[in-house]
Protein backbone atom coordinates (compact mmCIF):
# COMPACT_ATOMS: atom_id res chain seq x y z
CA UNK A 1 0.00 0.00 0.00
CA UNK A 2 2.88 2.38 0.86
CA UNK A 3 4.36 2.09 -2.85
CA UNK A 4 1.21 2.55 -4.20
CA UNK A 5 0.51 5.89 -2.34
CA UNK A 6 4.36 7.04 -3.34
CA UNK A 7 4.49 5.52 -6.82
CA UNK A 8 7.25 3.32 -5.70
CA UNK A 9 8.34 0.88 -8.85
CA UNK A 10 7.28 -2.47 -7.63
CA UNK A 11 10.70 -4.11 -8.64
CA UNK A 12 13.38 -1.49 -6.89
CA UNK A 13 11.15 0.57 -5.03
CA UNK A 14 12.37 3.95 -6.40
CA UNK A 15 9.75 6.77 -6.57
CA UNK A 16 9.22 6.65 -10.74
CA UNK A 17 6.01 4.62 -11.15
CA UNK A 18 3.42 7.78 -12.93
CA UNK A 19 4.99 10.75 -14.56
CA UNK A 20 4.83 13.21 -12.73
CA UNK A 21 2.95 16.68 -12.69
CA UNK A 22 -0.63 17.51 -12.24
CA UNK A 23 -3.36 17.21 -13.76
CA UNK A 24 -2.78 14.13 -16.44
CA UNK A 25 0.80 13.10 -15.17
CA UNK A 26 -0.46 12.57 -11.73
CA UNK A 27 -2.47 9.50 -12.63
CA UNK A 28 -0.57 8.55 -15.99
CA UNK A 29 1.92 5.75 -15.69
CA UNK A 30 5.97 6.40 -16.46
CA UNK A 31 7.01 4.49 -19.60
CA UNK A 32 9.35 2.46 -17.47
CA UNK A 33 11.10 2.31 -14.46
CA UNK A 34 14.05 5.00 -14.51
CA UNK A 35 16.13 2.94 -12.14
CA UNK A 36 16.05 -0.17 -13.21
CA UNK A 37 14.28 -0.14 -16.68
CA UNK A 38 11.09 -2.36 -15.18
CA UNK A 39 8.34 -1.72 -18.59
CA UNK A 40 5.18 -0.81 -16.61
CA UNK A 41 3.26 -0.61 -20.30
CA UNK A 42 3.55 -4.45 -19.78
CA UNK A 43 0.94 -4.63 -17.25
CA UNK A 44 -2.75 -4.04 -17.92
CA UNK A 45 -4.43 -1.60 -15.42
CA UNK A 46 -7.21 -1.07 -17.64
CA UNK A 47 -10.15 1.09 -16.36
CA UNK A 48 -11.19 -0.88 -13.26
CA UNK A 49 -9.69 1.35 -10.82
CA UNK A 50 -12.00 4.53 -11.75
CA UNK A 51 -15.20 2.53 -12.65
CA UNK A 52 -14.74 1.48 -8.94
CA UNK A 53 -13.67 4.88 -7.69
CA UNK A 54 -17.02 6.39 -9.78
CA UNK A 55 -19.28 3.83 -7.69
CA UNK A 56 -17.45 4.50 -4.08
CA UNK A 57 -16.50 8.34 -4.25
CA UNK A 58 -19.97 9.03 -6.17
CA UNK A 59 -22.25 6.81 -3.45
CA UNK A 60 -19.58 9.38 -0.63
CA UNK A 61 -20.31 12.54 -1.89
CA UNK A 62 -23.99 12.10 -3.16
CA UNK A 63 -24.80 10.72 1.05
CA UNK A 64 -22.76 13.44 2.51
CA UNK A 65 -24.47 16.17 0.15
CA UNK A 66 -27.90 14.74 0.87
CA UNK A 67 -26.97 14.48 4.76
CA UNK A 68 -26.58 18.10 4.69
CA UNK A 69 -28.65 19.50 2.64
CA UNK A 70 -31.29 17.61 4.60
CA UNK A 71 -29.49 18.82 7.76
CA UNK A 72 -28.66 22.75 6.90
CA UNK A 73 -30.40 22.77 4.01
CA UNK A 74 -27.94 25.46 2.51
CA UNK A 75 -28.27 27.41 -0.74
CA UNK A 76 -26.59 25.43 -4.28
CA UNK A 77 -23.66 27.21 -4.11
CA UNK A 78 -22.65 25.94 -1.02
CA UNK A 79 -22.98 22.62 -2.84
CA UNK A 80 -21.43 23.52 -5.62
CA UNK A 81 -18.26 24.99 -3.61
CA UNK A 82 -17.69 22.42 -1.21
CA UNK A 83 -18.71 18.67 -3.58
CA UNK A 84 -17.31 19.57 -6.41
CA UNK A 85 -13.62 19.94 -5.05
CA UNK A 86 -14.43 16.88 -2.72
CA UNK A 87 -15.01 15.17 -5.59
CA UNK A 88 -11.95 16.00 -7.65
CA UNK A 89 -9.35 15.85 -5.43
CA UNK A 90 -10.73 12.07 -4.03
CA UNK A 91 -10.68 10.99 -7.63
CA UNK A 92 -7.59 11.90 -8.10
CA UNK A 93 -5.87 10.78 -5.14
CA UNK A 94 -7.15 7.71 -5.23
CA UNK A 95 -7.17 7.36 -8.75
CA UNK A 96 -3.32 7.28 -8.64
CA UNK A 97 -3.26 5.09 -5.21
CA UNK A 98 -5.72 2.43 -6.54
CA UNK A 99 -3.64 2.27 -10.53
CA UNK A 100 -0.44 1.70 -8.53
CA UNK A 101 -1.84 -0.98 -6.52
CA UNK A 102 -3.20 -2.86 -9.26
CA UNK A 103 0.00 -2.56 -11.14
CA UNK A 104 1.68 -3.40 -8.22
CA UNK A 105 -0.20 -6.68 -7.30
CA UNK A 106 -0.18 -7.63 -11.01
CA UNK A 107 3.77 -7.72 -11.05
CA UNK A 108 4.47 -9.78 -7.46
CA UNK A 109 1.38 -11.94 -8.74
CA UNK A 110 3.47 -12.02 -12.17
CA UNK A 111 0.02 -11.50 -14.41
CA UNK A 112 -0.41 -11.88 -18.07
CA UNK A 113 -3.37 -11.60 -20.48
CA UNK A 114 -4.54 -14.72 -20.98
CA UNK A 115 -3.23 -16.68 -23.40
CA UNK A 116 -0.41 -14.14 -24.25
CA UNK A 117 3.24 -14.47 -23.99
CA UNK A 118 5.62 -12.69 -21.86
CA UNK A 119 7.20 -9.95 -23.43
CA UNK A 120 10.54 -10.35 -21.88
CA UNK A 121 10.91 -13.98 -23.52
CA UNK A 122 12.06 -13.42 -26.87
Amino acid sequence: MRGAVRGECPRCGATTLFEGGLPAGWVRFAAKCGSCGLDYARFNVGDGPAAFLTLIIGTIITGLAIWLDLAVNPPFWVHVILWVPLTAIMVMGGLRVAKGLLLIVEYHRDAREAGGRDPDDR
